[in-house]
C-alpha cells in the first residue's frame, strides 16, 4: 500500500533537517577552530624568557607600538607579533630564498626550487649569522624566541598550513637572513638576466641596430647628477637583412615597459618647509597580495625619549622604512650592476676551468630537496672560486655568477644600527654597511638636513666596467673587494633642497660607471617628481602625498596626440576619437580614451620590434626583451614619428597600416567581453586582484582572504604607480620628530587572518588616497609580555 504523500513529505523534511543542522553544526565548529589561530590581544603572558617585560600597545587599525627598557625585549615582541599574524608569510620568504617550497606545495615547486638551489642561500644565511657582531647576533636571538613563543601561543596553527596539511617549522637565526636573501630574489636576477641579454643583442645585432633599439636612456632622463643623454640615431641596416623570406615573425605580448619591482621616494629639505626639518616621501613598488608584503609597528629606543615608526618586513628585527624620531628614511631600488657573469673556458673534457693560476676543478656539492608526496631531488651544484655555474649563454659557453649577494657583505643586519642615528650624515655614512638588496637610499633630518647615496657593498671592479660577459681566466678582470664610502656616489644638502629617485639613472659620468647598468627604469616617472617638486617652493606632508598619487599622463601626450592625427576624419573611428580626444589626460577610471592611448602604445611597440624578437629567437628559442625593454620608447617613438621605411616591420605594407593594426588589436581586446565603448575605461582594465598566495591554487579561498575588486586610478610611467596586482605596497609621508603629522598608506592590513579585525582595516585609505596617520592612534588593545 503506497505510504500517503504528507508522511513522505514529513520524512524528508526530518531529513532536510538534519543535515541542516548537521551543516550548521560543521560550520560552527569550523568558525570556532578557526577563532583559536587568530591572534592574541590584550592581558599578560609569562613567557619565562624575557627579564624585562615589553608591552605591545595596539590601536583600532591592529598598527603596533612596542614598550620596552630593554632592546632585546622589544626584539622579542617583534618577532611574537609577526608569528601571530604573518607566520606563513615569513615561512614563503625564507623558503623561496632556501629553494625549499616543495617541501610545502610538492611537485609544482620543484622548477623553482631547483632554480635557487645553486646560490645556496640557507648555507650562506648560516655562515653570515656565525660571523655577526655579539650584539646584533643578541638582538636577532631574541626575535627568534619571540616568533617561536609567538607560534607556540596561538589556539591552533595558522589555517594555511591546514589545508596544506603541513605543520609549521620553528624559526631559525638564519631565517631572518633567507628574507633578506628573498628580497634580492625580487629586487635583483638570480641569473643575470639583463647582462645575458644585452651581451647577446650586442654579439647578434648589427651595431647601428643594436645602438638604436637598445640605448642607455634619452630626452627622459632626470639624474641628480649629469644630465640627460643624446637622442638616438637611426641606423642605415635595413630590418629586413635580419629575417629571411620563410621567417614567420614572433610577436611577444609587451606588459607595460615600467612595470618594475622598485619605489619612488624624494626628500625636501628645511628651507622649504614651514618648520625648517626634512619631509620625506617614500613608496615602494612590488607585488601586491594578501597579506601585505610590510607590518607596521614601532618601538621606543632605550636610552632616548626618541620612538621608532614605519614598515618592518615580517622574518626580521628591523625597521625597513621609517623614522626614528630624529632622522626619516626611504629606499627605491637602485637599477645598477651589482652581479657579473663570466664566461668559463673548460678544458676538453669539460672537467676543469681555467682561472689566472691555471687549470682547476669544479667544486662540486649536492642540494636535496625534500618534495611532499615525492621522492626527494638532488640538485648538483658546480662551483667555481667566482661563484656558482648557473646556466649557458647564446653560444653554450658556461656561465658562472659573481654577486653580492654571495658574500658576508651582501646580507647582515646593519640596518639596526638606523635606530641611533641622529643626523642625517650619520643615517649616509651606514650606507657601506648595508647589507641589503643594492637601494637609493633616501634621508632628511629633523634639522632640515638631506642627502641620497647607495646602501649596499659595491664592488670595486678591475679591467672592466661589468657592462658585458667575458672570462677572468687571465686575471686581467676581477673584483678586487669593495669601495669605500669616499669612493661611492653621495649627495648632502645640494642647493635645490630636493633629492627625487624613481628607479632610473641617477648619476652620470665616472660616477655611472662604478654604479653600472642592470635596467634602469626609463625616467619619465622620475622626471615627473622632479618636475613636480622644482616647480613648487613651500611642502608639508599633504604636498608630497598629492605627488605620490599624481596620475597624470604627461608621458602619453604625445603618443594622444599622434593617435588623434591618426584617426582625424577617418572614417570608422569617430567614436573612437572621441574617447582619445576627451581622454582627461590622467590614468583615472573613469577613462576610456586613456585605456586606449596607453594600451596603443605597447601594442605599437610589439609590432615594431617583432623583427628583433624573431631573430633572436633564431639563436635562443625562449628569448624575450625582459628589462631590456625598459628604454624602447626612444627607438620606438622615432618609428612612429619619423616611419623610416627600411625599419617597417615586413608583415605590413606601410606605417600607417601597422599603426591602425596596432589600435584594431586593442579595440577587439576591449571589445571581447561585449560592452559598448563607453564603458570600457580604465578602471575596468586596472581592477585591484590583491588575492592569498593560496587562492592561486585553491580558487574558492577567494571568497574570504582576497580584497575588493577596486578599480584603480593610476599606472606605470607615473608617480602614482599601480596594476591589478603590482604597485604602491605602502606610501609613507614624514617629517622627524614631527611624526603625528605623517602620513601612510599600506594596501590589505595587518592582520593575514580573514576573522581578524585587522585584516582589511587600512586598506581603503590605500584605494582613495586618504591621508591616513603615521603614528598609532588610540589604544585598543594592550598585550604585556614579561
Amino acid at each position: 500500500m503506497a505510504r500517503p504523500f504528507y508522511l513522505i513529505n514529513s520524512r524528508i523534511s526530518r531529513s532536510l533537517l538534519t543535515t541542516a543542522t548537521i551543516l550548521v553544526l560543521v560550520a560552527v565548529s569550523g568558525w570556532l577552530w578557526w577563532r583559536q589561530s587568530l591572534p592574541l590581544l590584550a592581558g599578560t603572558i609569562d613567557t619565562g624568557i624575557l627579564s624585562t617585560p615589553a608591552v605591545i600597545q595596539r590601536d583600532a587599525q591592529g598598527i603596533a607600538m612596542i614598550s620596552s627598557k630593554d632592546r632585546a625585549s622589544s626584539a622579542f615582541a617583534l618577532g611574537f607579533l609577526h608569528a601571530q599574524e604573518r607566520f606563513f608569510q615569513m615561512d614563503l620568504l625564507r623558503r623561496n630564498a632556501a629553494g625549499e617550497l616543495s617541501e610545502l606545495f610538492g611537485v609544482p615547486a620543484l622548477k623553482a626550487d631547483k632554480t635557487v638551489r645553486p646560490h645556496q642561500f640557507r648555507k650562506r644565511a648560516e655562515r653570515n649569522i656565525a660571523v655577526m657582531p655579539a650584539p646584533q647576533r643578541k638582538l636577532l636571538d631574541s626575535y627568534v624566541q619571540g616568533v617561536n613563543f609567538g607560534l607556540q601561543q596561538l589556539g591552533a596553527k595558522p589555517w594555511e598550513y591546514v589545508l596544506l596539511n603541513q605543520k609549521p617549522r620553528p624559526w631559525s637565526a638564519a631565517d631572518s637572513l633567507l628574507t633578506v636573501f628573498s628580497m634580492y630574489m625580487t629586487l635583483q636576477s638570480t641569473e643575470g638576466r639583463f647582462e645575458r641579454r644585452d651581451t647577446a643583442l650586442a654579439e647578434l645585432l648589427p651595431g647601428d641596430l643594436y645602438a638604436f633599439f637598445f640605448p642607455a636612456g634619452g630626452s627622459w632622463d632626470a639624474p641628480l647628477m649629469g644630465g640627460a643623454k643624446a637622442t638616438v640615431t637611426i641606423p642605415e641596416t635595413p630590418i629586413s637583412t635580419l629575417l629571411t623570406d620563410t621567417d614567420t615573425l614572433a610577436y611577444q605580448t609587451m606588459g607595460s615597459d615600467d612595470r618594475v619591482n622598485g619605489s619612488n621616494n624624494w626628500v625636501v629639505g628645511g628651507a622649504l618647509t614651514g618648520h625648517g626639518g626634512a619631509i620625506l616621501a617614500n613608496d615602494m613598488h612590488l607585488g601586491l597580495s594578501v597579506p601585505n608584503i610590510w607590518y607596521r609597528a614601532g618601538w621606543n629606543i632605550p636610552g632616548t625619549n626618541r620612538h621608532i615608526r614605519g614598515a618592518t618586513l615580517p622574518g626580521g628585527p628591523t625597521m625597513v622604512v621609517g623614522s626614528n624620531g630624529a632622522v626619516a628614511w626611504g629606499f627605491t631600488n637602485t637599477g645598477g650592476d651589482w652581479s657579473d657573469l663570466v664566461a668559463l673556458e673548460l678544458n676538453e673534457a669539460g672537467t676543469k676551468y681555467k682561472t689566472p693560476e691555471g687549470w682547476r676543478h669544479f667544486t662540486v656539492e649536492q642540494e636535496t630537496i625534500l618534495v611532499k608526496n615525492a621522492g626527494d631531488e638532488i640538485v648538483e651544484v658546480r662551483k667555481t672560486l667566482w661563484g656558482p655555474v648557473i646556466g649557458k649563454n647564446h653560444r653554450g659557453i658556461p656561465l658562472a655568477y659573481r654577486w653580492v649577494a654571495h658574500d658576508i657583505a651582501g646580507a647582515n643586519m646593519n640596518l639596526l644600527r638606523i635606530e641611533s642615528a641622529a643626523t642625517a650624515l650619520q643615517a649616509l655614512a651606514l650606507g657601506p654597511e648595508l647589507g641589503i638588496p643594492h637601494q637609493n637610499f633616501v634621508v632628511g633630518d629633523r634639522d632640515g638636513n638631506i642627502g641620497w647615496t647607495v646602501a649596499g657593498a659595491m664592488p670595486r671592479r678591475v679591467g672592466f666596467d661589468g657592462s658585458r660577459t667575458q672570462s677572468w681566466a687571465n686575471g686581467d678582470a676581477y673584483w678586487d673587494g669593495y669601495l669605500s664610502a669616499k669612493e661611492r656616489p653621495q649627495l648632502y644638502n645640494p642647493a635645490s633642497h630636493r633629492i627625487w629617485s624613481a628607479n632610473a639613472r641617477m648619476v652620470s659620468g665616472d660616477w655611472l660607471k662604478i654604479m653600472g647598468d642592470q635596467g634602469y627604469a626609463l625616467g619619465a616617472r622620475q622626471q615627473q617628481i622632479r618636475d613636480k617638486l622644482l616647480n613648487q617652493s613651500q611642502f608639508d606632508e599633504r604636498a608630497l602625498l598629492a605627488i605620490q598619487l599624481d596620475n597624470r599622463a604627461v608621458f602619453l601626450e604625445r603618443w594622444q596626440q599622434l593617435l588623434l592625427g591618426l584617426l582625424k576624419d577617418r572614417r570608422g573611428y569617430s567614436e573612437v576619437y572621441c574617447q582619445v580626444q576627451n581622454w582627461g589626460g590622467r590614468a583615472s577610471t573613469d577613462s576610456v580614451g586613456y585605456r586606449i592611448v596607453r594600451n596603443f602604445r605597447l601594442q605599437f611597440m610589439a609590432l615594431s620590434t617583432a623583427p628583433i624578437l624573431t631573430y633572436m629567437r633564431q639563436f635562443q628559442p625562449h628569448f624575450t626583451f625582459g628589462p631590456l625593454k625598459r628604454q624602447f620608447e626612444y627607438p620606438v617613438w622615432t618609428l612612429a614619428q619619423r616611419e623610416p621605411q627600411h625599419l617597417l616591420n615586413p608583415d605590413f605594407e606601410s606605417w600607417t597600416i601597422l599603426k591602425l593594426a596596432a589600435l584594431d588589436r586593442v579595440l577587439e581586446k576591449m571589445e571581447i567581453d561585449g560592452q559598448p565603448l563607453q564603458q570600457q575605461t580604465w578602471g575596468t582594465q586596472n581592477t585591484a586582484a590583491i588575492v592569498h598566495p593560496l587562492v592561486r591554487a585553491i580558487p574558492a579561498l577567494g571568497w574570504f582572504s582576497s580584497m575588493p575588486a577596486d578599480p584603480l586610478p593610476g599606472d606605470t610611467h607615473m608617480p602614482r604607480v599601480q596594476s591589478p596586482n603590482h604597485g604602491a605596497s605602502e606610501r609613507m609621508v614624514v617629517s622627524p620628530g614631527r611624526e603625528h603629522d605623517g602620513i601612510f598608506h599600506m594596501a590589505t592590513g595587518q592582520s593575514a587572518h580573514p576573522l581578524s579585525p585587522f585584516f582589511a582595516n587600512g586598506h581603503r585609505d590605500w584605494v582613495e588616497g586618504n591621508p591616513s596617520p603615521l603614528k598609532e592612534q588610540t589604544v585598543r588593545y594592550q598585550l604585556t609580555l614579561k
